[in-house]
């Protein structure tokens, strides 16, 4: 398939305009229209490899998504969620249930039972009421009306077995693609990738960096602060403009691995400091906040609005500019660079299930050689003795460490590593490796409660130029 093909296949599906698909007719039955909707972006996740952020953003996702009241949009996030983080356990579960495999484009009824049975394995929703709409919906679609029956028998044999084959599935499967679980497993070995994928099912916590105080203001969100400074809660009791300090602009959400690399530079005061690919600014506020000239770069003219829009709620200021890093030229070199490079996402698994069902090998080839590019770029923005942080949010060492090798052995004479020492930052020493880099995984941070414990994936390296 070609580029242009894939991207006209993720635009219809988008729209819900999928080739072959026929509109369903929505019944008039309470929760109906949720459950499709549900179907409709599970099948634009699995189908079309579309993100699910972008399917149920409040402004501009999905037509069927923003049709509903945001009681059942929440209730679709939920299922959705579920559906993707357990998607392995629910097929299997599933096939069980089948006499033979369901036809290969049977998708539209696969994705009605995945949005029943995640209901009916992990959420607090009857189970009858679970299998009443997704027979509903099956006989609402041309598609699947003549398989209301087996959907019905299916998800009812379902309901009575669960108790008994549940954790017995969940204790033998690994919820996640073939491809992912190797590489994984190559790269941290099978007991340690054990524990990622265990921690892969667990909802992440949510995080807040405070502009000061941290103490207190876990203490006004219910929270408890971490070794690193970050301030969590298991989770949110409501909007998050609504908390405590918003207004304020006391806080912002930030995972705790996505607030270490900002720290990797020590005293900053009075520097001047570019973050690029900055948005959505939380990093960029953290240099401020450390007494950094900082110029926050940003290629979307969207992401560096929102990025302004952060700054100002916090009462922060940085140049910000809307520029391609790759053709960007400052007036003058920067004496430190922060590049917290597009990744393949694969180290926040636990808060976005769909980027293993939405990501490739070969994604993940491609945006190294993305980083790779924006990296011997950043070289060139910095002063000879400045200094460099790369880093991103992927597990995956081929946009990590071996990324950072074949870099340093194309730059010898102009850049060193500056190996990251433990004891610099609080609460990073189980994350600083024998090469000197940074490399946190979700099963670190172990706190004794797996609900509040671990962190983003998130891999650090710092250099300094030399020449």
């Amino acid at each position: 398939m070609s580029g242009g093909q894939r991207d006209d296949k993720r635009n219809r599906a988008r729209t819900g305009n999928a080739k072959g698909s026929r509109p369903s007719t929505v019944p008039d039955v309470p929760g109906i229209a949720a459950r499709m909707a549900a179907a409709r972006l599970l099948a634009a996740t699995i189908d079309a490899g579309t993100p699910l952020d972008g399917l149920t953003d409040h402004e501009h996702g999905h037509p069927q998504f923003r049709a509903l009241d945001m009681r059942d949009r929440g209730l679709v996030r939920a299922i959705l969620a579920t559906a993707l983080r357990h998607r392995v356990t629910i097929t299997k579960l599933l096939a069980r249930r089948l006499e033979k495999p369901l036809p290969a484009n049977a998708t539209v009824l696969t994705h009605i039972l995945h949005v029943a049975a995640a209901q009916i394995l992990f959420l607090d929703i009857p189970d009858s009421a679970a299998v009443d709409l997704a027979v509903t919906h099956a006989k609402a679609d041309p598609r699947t009306v003549r398989f209301s029956g087996l959907v019905n028998g299916v998800l009812r044999t379902l309901a009575r077995a669960k108790d008994a084959e549940l954790p017995e599935m969940l204790a033998t499967t690994s919820d996640a693609p073939d491809w992912f679980v190797e590489r994984l497993t190559a790269a941290y070995g099978p007991e340690q990738a054990k524990l990622i994928l265990a921690a892969h099912r667990i909802e992440a916590p949510v995080d807040f960096t405070a502009k000061a105080d941290p103490a207190m203001w876990a203490e006004q969100l219910g929270g408890t602060v971490l070794p690193t400074g970050t301030i969590r809660i298991e989770r949110l009791s409501g909007p998050v403009a609504e908390l405590p300090g918003f207004a304020e602009g006391a806080w912002w959400v930030q995972d705790a691995a996505a607030a270490l690399p900002a720290k990797l530079f020590g005293d900053v005061t009075g520097q001047r400091v570019a973050d690029l690919c900055a948005a959505p600014g939380g990093k960029t506020a953290q240099l401020v906040l450390t007494g950094a000239r900082v110029t926050a770069v940003e290629a979307s003219k969207n992401r560096l609005a929102r990025l302004a829009g952060n700054l100002e709620r916090l009462g922060l200021d940085a140049d910000k500019v809307n520029a391609d890093i790759l053709t960007y030229e400052p007036a003058e070199l920067f004496d430190a660079v922060l590049l917290d490079a597009p990744c393949s996402s694969t180290g926040t698994v636990r808060r976005h299930p769909d980027v293993l069902w939405t990501k490739s090998p070969a994604d993940i080839t491609k945006l190294a050689g993305v980083q790779r590019a924006l990296l011997d770029r950043a070289v060139k923005l910095v002063r000879p003795g400045g200094r460099i942080v790369f880093s991103n949010c992927s597990l995956d060492p081929e946009e990590g460490e071996a990324l950072v090798a074949g870099f340093l052995a194309d730059h010898k004479a102009k850049v060193e590593l500056d190996p990251i020492r433990t004891g610099e930052v609080a609460g990073i020493d189980d994350f600083v490796t024998a090469t000197g880099f940074l490399r946190t995984t979700p099963a670190g941070l172990d706190i004794g409660n797996p609900a509040i414990s671990g962190l983003d994936g998130f891999f650090a390296a710092r250099f300094r130029r030399i020449a």
